[in-house]
């Protein structure tokens, strides 16, 4: 069974987060959501959610992909932890896949994973890195890179994480189901 991590931070966007989770776990992923601290987090809506685990807990375990939310403050919380750009480079330099939505894929960028890479996200959070090769596209993939734009495009973000870890089918399936 293919796995995957989404990070939550206090401040995390919680739609894109439970959107993620949702998706993914239809179509049959083992889906861990740690926070980067332990309880109830509050997301950039006021929505309080339970992560499943720690990051600190979960940096022993082994993953075929993680996800970064997007969201402010949370974004910054993601950016500043140092635990995090290691484990982005650890899964990146192991060719799993790293994914981030909103303003998340500047964390990526931060990492120094996005150089040279094509990127989207939230207009003007890649501002500050000029060597991405911005696009305005919902989402898009760059190797096993792949980044997206907000809210309103974590559907779709999802649904292709859940095609690159089950399958096309996989994804046909559950996007039949949320007749869409």
């Amino acid at each position: 069974m293919k796995s995957a991590l989404v990070l939550f931070a206090e401040g995390s966007e919680e739609l894109e987060a439970v959107t993620i989770v949702n998706i993914l776990r239809r179509g049959g992923v083992a889906v861990s959501l740690a926070g980067l601290t332990a309880g109830l987090l509050r997301g950039s809506r006021g929505v309080m959610l339970q992560p499943d685990t720690t990051l600190e807990a979960a940096l022993d375990r082994e993953f075929d992909m993680i996800v970064l939310p997007g969201g402010q403050p949370g974004t910054n919380h993601l950016k500043s932890d140092q635990r995090v750009s290691q484990l982005l480079q650890k899964m990146n330099a192991q060719d799993k896949y790293v994914t981030a939505i909103c303003a998340a894929p500047s964390v990526l960028a931060e990492a120094g994973l996005l150089e040279g890479k094509r990127a989207t996200s939230f207009p003007t959070c890649l501002d500050d890195y000029p060597n991405v090769m911005r696009h305005m596209t919902a989402v898009v993939e760059d190797g096993k890179l792949i980044t997206s734009r907000g809210p309103g495009t974590a559907m779709d973000f999802a649904l292709i994480l859940l095609e690159r870890l089950a399958g096309a089918a996989k994804r046909q399936e559950v996007e039949a189901g949320l007749v869409r």
